[in-house]
């Protein structure tokens, strides 16, 4: 029993969902996002709240029950409230600068990194003296924006012995001991 699937999603104000067919349409304040279900999900909408039943106990079915609640209650959040996910360049000389949708990254390579960001996900950096580098990504498709920061964040993954890289904001980082030389 999917207790994640069985829950309704309670629409806040000025947030609407349409149903054309086997695609879900979520409008609100920030924007609008659509999401193709499977056939066999029963989505329905009753005095401003979304519920998704399945036809039969099926392991399949169960499966898409949970998943279909949340990406549906996902995008809802997106358009209502939207997504924010903050980034840390940790190590000397690292440096983020955006311009538009193009984000500059010097990561300790030879060259600096260019990474070209969707229209849909607002880019701002921010460097004060004294402190880590910080990106910050705002959107409205959490998958998206998930997506990007994960990108962003394989450029230069964290390494364990000094800590330095591309982190969550708030990440731990588990470190390891560096090598101890042998007395003889």
């Amino acid at each position: 029993m999917s207790r994640i699937g069985k829950k309704p999603i309670a629409l806040p104000d000025k947030v609407s969902v349409t149903l054309k067919g086997n695609t879900v349409s979520v409008k609100g304040p920030k924007g609008e996002l659509s999401q193709t279900i499977d056939p066999d999900m029963k989505v329905s909408v009753e005095d401003g709240t979304v519920v998704v039943e399945r036809p039969t106990e099926q392991k399949r079915h169960k499966a898409l029950h949970g998943l279909y609640r949340a990406l549906i209650n996902n995008m809802v959040v997106g358009v209502s409230e939207g997504y924010k996910i903050s980034l840390e360049l940790v190590g000397v000389g690292y440096k983020a600068s955006a311009t538009g949708s193009i984000l500059e990254l010097s990561l300790g390579y030879s060259h600096p990194i260019f990474f070209a960001l969707p229209s849909e996900i607002k880019v701002t950096t921010v460097t004060e003296k004294g402190k880590n580098p910080l990106i910050h990504l705002e959107g409205i498709d959490k998958q998206l924006i998930g997506h990007i920061a994960a990108k962003i964040r394989s450029l230069r993954p964290v390494e364990p012995y000094k800590g330095k890289g591309v982190r969550f904001v708030g990440q731990e980082i588990r470190r390891k001991a560096g090598k101890t030389a042998s007395k003889k």
